[in-house]
């Protein structure tokens, strides 16, 4: 029973993490997570573990797990390496997509224009998700599919807190249009080229990223 357990409890941990319930930095108690779900600690602990390796949390000894906070470096860095993968993913899924994965790709464009018009930022999230996703798919490589997947999963809460950027949401949006012309006329080259546009962060967006970042922690040290 307890086996059955972990894995859906990191699913809902991960879940909480990705959608921006649990905020970078923020520290997982273990009691009160064991009441949450109606489960023992061992379960929570285990799932934490697996949600360790995945790099979404961080276990430090003697004081317990938080939700991963990246420095300013490090950030920067992941950003730019997931603008590279991002390319590579689009260089590819022009090359190869075929009518479902175009289907999927309108789909999720369309959803995310909703959003927009809604000036929804939580429904907003998980349409650019299963954008992105969408182009992963496409390229029709398992490896570079998954490592893109696993590193946007560790970067969600922090392209999440992008969206917090004033008219962040629509210029987003465009960018995706861009990106989708490209994909459809089946020029990698420029796919890729705004693709890695898109995602990289730098100047004026990186330092309103930090702004927001800092928002979130001062706030979390109110709740403390």
């Amino acid at each position: 029973m307890r086996g059955e357990q972990t894995p859906r409890l990191r699913e809902a941990l991960e879940n909480d993490i990705v959608s921006g319930r649990l905020r970078p930095g923020q520290r997982l108690d273990e009691v009160g997570l064991a009441a949450r779900f109606g489960v023992s600690r061992t379960p929570i602990r285990e799932a934490l573990i697996q949600l360790s390796a995945s790099g979404l949390i961080e276990i430090r000894p003697r004081r317990g797990a938080f939700v991963v906070l990246l420095g300013p470096r490090e950030l920067l860095e992941s950003f730019e390496l997931m603008a590279e993968l991002e390319a590579a993913c689009a260089r590819l899924a022009a090359q190869r997509m075929g009518a479902c994965d175009r289907a999927a790709l309108a789909e999720a464009h369309a959803a995310c224009g909703a959003a927009v018009e809604a000036g929804d930022a939580c429904a907003y999230y998980p349409a650019n998700a299963a954008f992105h996703a969408a182009i992963y798919a496409a390229t029709g490589n398992r490896v570079i599919h998954g490592e893109a997947l696993r590193l946007q999963r560790a970067l969600q809460p922090y392209r999440r807190l992008q969206l917090n950027v004033p008219r962040r949401m629509e210029a987003s949006f465009a960018e995706h249009e861009a990106i989708m012309v490209a994909l459809c006329a089946g020029d990698g080259i420029v796919a890729a080229e705004r693709a890695r546009t898109h995602v990289l962060v730098q100047g004026e967006r990186f330092m309103a990223l930090l702004a927001a970042l800092q928002a979130e922690t001062e706030a979390l040290a109110e709740a403390g």
